[in-house]
């Protein structure tokens, strides 16, 4: 479609630039603040997803940002559509993903009268984006969409929230578009690179920590290449599993949330960790316990594409400023001597991993979500894309399965509830090619469990897994360790979910015993209709390492 330059509202301007900057998808909750722009959407090629909650809707921009590295776009409405929203936006901040959320506003000439849905969108959001700002000139509409995308994918990327004045929309606007963005890459300078090759050589026992986000697969290609050429252990950082094939010899494990100890004992004991392109925030870094801050003992390398990261936490021996990309074609240009005892601690630590991870641990009750875990990992497509929002479920995820390809997981590193079945309808939306799970807590999945509807409505068949154990489990869980038997407030009477995915015109089915989830998953994925696998799990079975009883217990000696 050629950009309309003349005779256009500002509406239809905001739509070409979107466009022009590649944009195929986007997602919305509708409101009538913003009825210009869904008229102008109408005769674009965006695919445009309807959703039924403002949170879905942000949800599935942020994952199409983390997926592709590129902005993911959601519209609103004023005021309650943009509250709710915010669960999104507070998503994208924490986890680095580029995303730029569309909010509708009230006219401009009843602003600051605390007029109908009136909000401040500077002082709302400005915690928690990297820019907010409110379009008022209809001529500077491409230019303002443009910068958007430009801020939100430089450095550490973020979202971006733009305030459209009804009114300011069905003006003409007479710029032309703004060139298509692309993105900067910062590259390391010649000094940190021969500082790094001397701190390198110098290791007896280096550790990579993957994370963050602007790789791309040739990157991780390529550090793949290298860290098995010269034996060097990679860890990943919490949620970010996809950066390091789990069956490369020279992987190590998870660093995040109920990581193998001895994963954890590695890294404290070695004498050179690398952090590449994450943060090594409070999850990764084990409740910020793994190094002295802010001053650790441990060498530490920082390698971030945000400026303003570096020294932020921790004081690294060496930061270097550079996006993962750069910094790992100019790693592939040192002179580095490997030595035996690299790649003696690659091997030790690949085992370590594969005596963590290759059979689930027993569980009380009779579905171990352990097992359903493993029959996943070894019975669909290593291109299926999984997803998943907040709860201990979740540790079976990441102990169990592996994920063989690159941004095969989508999940949030904030770790909010409700993500993953959203996720799964943007995913989906995205590759429609592709199989879809979404792997969700009985609780979690309630709280978005109106975008199944979405998944009906786009005939999307994503494979919908709840784990139902009738409790906010990770809550209940801190509950015994710090109030053993006074239960408050996380007990939870559910649905049959099955049942709820046949009212929608799905499929649904109920597993009771493990040895039944095979035919189930089968019988959903043959069905080609969303489904939801319902899954009854024992209240006592709240992590891959322990339970309940065994929590309580120990509580109570306490």
């Amino acid at each position: 479609m050629q950009a309309r330059t003349r005779c256009r509202t500002a509406a239809q301007a905001l739509v070409d630039q979107l466009v022009a900057n590649g944009v195929r998808h986007a997602f919305c909750v509708p409101g009538e603040s913003y009825l210009a722009v869904l008229d102008a959407l109408r005769d674009s090629e965006i695919e445009l997803t309807v959703c039924r909650h403002e949170g879905g809707a942000a949800m599935m921009a942020e994952a199409v940002g983390k997926a592709t590295g590129r902005p993911g776009v959601c519209f609103v409405t004023r005021g309650p559509g943009a509250t709710n929203a915010s669960a999104g936006v507070h998503i994208a901040f924490q986890d680095s993903t580029p995303m730029i959320l569309f909010v509708g506003q009230i006219e401009r000439n009843a602003r600051e009268r605390d007029a109908f849905q009136e909000m401040d969108y500077r002082a709302f959001f400005g915690s928690t984006t990297k820019w907010v700002t409110e379009l008022d000139d209809a001529d500077r509409t491409t230019e303002i969409v443009s910068r958007a995308f430009h801020t939100a994918c430089g450095g550490r990327p973020g979202p971006v929230v733009i305030s459209l004045p009804k009114d300011m929309l069905t003006e003409p606007c007479s710029a032309p578009n703004v060139p298509a963005f692309e993105p900067v890459e910062t590259s390391p300078g010649a000094p940190e690179m021969q500082r790094f090759a001397e701190m390198l050589n110098a290791a007896d026992r280096p550790v990579f920590v993957l994370g963050g986000s602007r790789w791309d697969e040739a990157s991780r290609a390529e550090m793949h290449r290298l860290a098995e050429g010269w034996g060097l252990p990679l860890a990943n950082s919490y949620r970010r599993a996809t950066l390091v094939d789990p069956m490369s010899p020279v992987f190590a494990g998870d660093l995040g949330l109920g990581p193998n100890p001895k994963l954890v004992a590695r890294v404290k004991e070695s004498d050179l960790v690398v952090v590449l392109g994450g943060r090594m925030g409070e999850i990764p870094s084990q409740g910020y316990t793994l190094f002295d801050l802010p001053a650790p003992s441990t060498p530490i390398v920082h390698v971030h594409p945000g400026a303003e990261e570096l020294g932020r936490v921790f004081t690294p021996a060496l930061a270097i400023h550079a996006s993962p990309p750069r910094f790992v074609a100019e790693l592939s240009k040192l002179a580095v001597t490997p030595k035996p005892s690299w790649r003696a601690e690659a091997d030790a630590a690949h085992a370590e991993y594969i005596a963590w991870s290759e059979v689930a641990t027993s569980q009380p009750g009779k579905v171990n979500l352990g097992e359903v875990m493993v029959w996943l990992r070894e019975n669909i497509s290593p291109d299926t894309i999984l997803c998943n929002g907040a709860g201990n479920y979740a540790s079976w995820i990441h102990r169990f399965y592996r994920f063989r390809r690159f941004m095969a997981h989508v999940a949030p590193t904030s770790a909010s509830m409700g993500y993953g079945m959203p996720a799964a309808v943007a995913m989906k939306r995205l590759h429609a090619d592709r199989p879809v799970i979404s792997v969700n807590g009985d609780g979690d999945f309630m709280m978005s469990c109106n975008e199944f509807a979405t998944a009906v409505q786009y005939r999307l068949p994503i494979i919908v897994i709840v784990a139902d154990n009738a409790q906010y489990g990770t809550i209940r869980m801190h509950q015994e360790r710090a109030y053993p038997d006074r239960i408050s407030g996380t007990e939870l009477v559910n649905p049959d979910f099955s049942a709820f995915a046949r009212s929608f015109g799905g499929f649904g089915a109920t597993v009771k015993r493990t040895e039944d989830f095979a035919n189930a998953f089968l019988a959903a994925d043959a069905s080609g209709l969303p489904s939801i696998i319902h899954l009854k799990i024992s209240p006592d079975a709240i992590l891959p390492g322990t339970t309940l009883t065994a929590i309580r217990d120990k509580a109570r000696a306490g």
